[in-house]
């Protein structure tokens, strides 16, 4: 079945792209949705106008996400749970907890559908992406620790000392050592 594209369609296309899709895809969703009309030829002459207004649609949405997004970006989320001890988890870290958690630490409302992630599993820092539109799908960084273990997130501040200086100090140790032990 071939469908003109209204709306911009997840992993399917943008708002005017004419698609191929199965029978069953655009008689029971993309139809009833009002994502799609059939391709006739009638819906093909309106195509150009149907891209261009959700073009316009689509840039006004990017302008009004990106703040959401660039707050999304910084987010970090740390979750303890059991583990057992090859780091596999006894439950997982769901989408819905994801969204629990970023609007507990920064107010911002998103969908659990939105989440494009598998439940996770596993410790450790997972980068999970979320989808606000077709163009910003922004990285939210999640910790999974051991119950009981805390987290050192390093912040820009607290950069490592080079070799360099570990060297020095260590030279500068030494050196004071021998002079006590001259005393």
């Amino acid at each position: 079945m071939k469908v003109l594209l209204t709306k911009d369609v997840y992993k399917l296309g943008r708002a005017g792209d004419i698609k191929k899709v199965a029978s069953g895809y655009g008689r029971n969703y993309l139809l009833p949705q009002g994502m799609a009309v059939l391709a006739t030829s009638s819906a093909l002459k309106a195509a150009d106008h149907i891209r261009e207004t959700a073009a316009k649609q689509r840039a006004i949405l990017n302008k009004e996400m990106s703040g959401i997004a660039e707050i999304l970006s910084n987010t970090v989320l740390i979750f303890n749970a059991k583990a057992g001890e090859t780091g596999k988890l006894y439950g997982s870290i769901t989408s819905q907890m994801i969204v629990d958690g970023v609007k507990t630490k920064n107010g911002a409302e998103i969908d659990r559908r939105d989440i494009e992630s598998d439940p996770i599993r596993s410790l450790g820092e997972h980068q999970i992406k979320v989808r606000l539109t077709m163009d910003l799908t922004p990285e939210i960084k999640v910790i999974v620790l051991r119950e009981g273990e805390t987290a050192h997130i390093e912040t820009p501040s607290e950069e490592e000392p080079s070799e360099q200086e570990v060297e020095n100090e260590t030279e500068l140790a030494s050196q004071q050592h021998e002079d006590e032990v001259e005393e």
